[in-house]
């Protein structure tokens, strides 16, 4: 919702860059996307190795 008034704002004070804003963020988007997606698996692969890592002290804290 900030988003959205923000741009009304913007759209109100100068309308060619709040339309050439409307326009570039889809593509924005789609550039920034694989990168998102990047970080998503690192972070699930940092995850299982900080798990596989702290296991053993895990366990002798269990017993």
């Amino acid at each position: 919702m900030v988003k959205f008034l923000l741009w009304c704002i913007l759209l109100f004070l100068c309308w060619p860059l709040a339309l050439f804003a409307l326009v570039l963020y889809p593509l924005v988007w789609l550039i920034v996307l694989p990168f998102r997606l990047v970080g998503i698996a690192l972070e699930g692969v940092l995850e299982m190795v900080w798990a596989l890592i702290t296991l053993p002290a895990r366990v002798l804290r269990g017993i």
